[in-house]
């Protein structure tokens, strides 16, 4: 039943995806709206720039860790070491797509985060 355990991958990626990409697309309208309040001077809303990115970075692995046990499901390292990075490479990638007012990622590079989740989920001893 390999398929139960791609779809629980698929649902906690889908889910761990939207909310780092919500917390991205808010946090990076907080730092334009703190350089806008500042002046624009030099250094203005950088502290909620990189703050939102460490945050999201961080908060990708938690979630497909989380996601995954919430369902049942163990031995999710690799989805959670992978995808944690792939997150990294991509959401940098992208940071121009985002960091503009109503900016988002690709629907095709979300698309292919999720479906890589989804792989990587079946990936591992998980349970018997």
């Amino acid at each position: 039943m390999q398929y139960i355990r791609h779809a629980k991958g698929a649902l906690a990626v889908v889910a761990a995806t939207a909310a780092c990409h919500s917390l991205m697309s808010a946090g990076y309208a907080w730092a334009r709206d703190s350089a806008a309040a500042s002046g624009d001077t030099i250094f203005s809303g950088a502290f909620e720039f990189l703050l939102t990115t460490a945050a999201s970075w961080a908060l990708m692995p938690l979630l497909l860790w989380a996601g995954m046990r919430v369902m049942g499901e163990t031995g999710n390292a690799v989805l959670v070491l992978v995808g944690g990075l792939v997150w990294v490479g991509l959401s940098g990638y992208c940071i121009d797509d985002i960091d503009f007012p109503g900016g988002h990622m690709s629907i095709l590079a979300l698309t292919a985060y999720v479906l890589l989740g989804t792989g990587l989920a079946g990936v591992g001893p998980g349970r018997r």
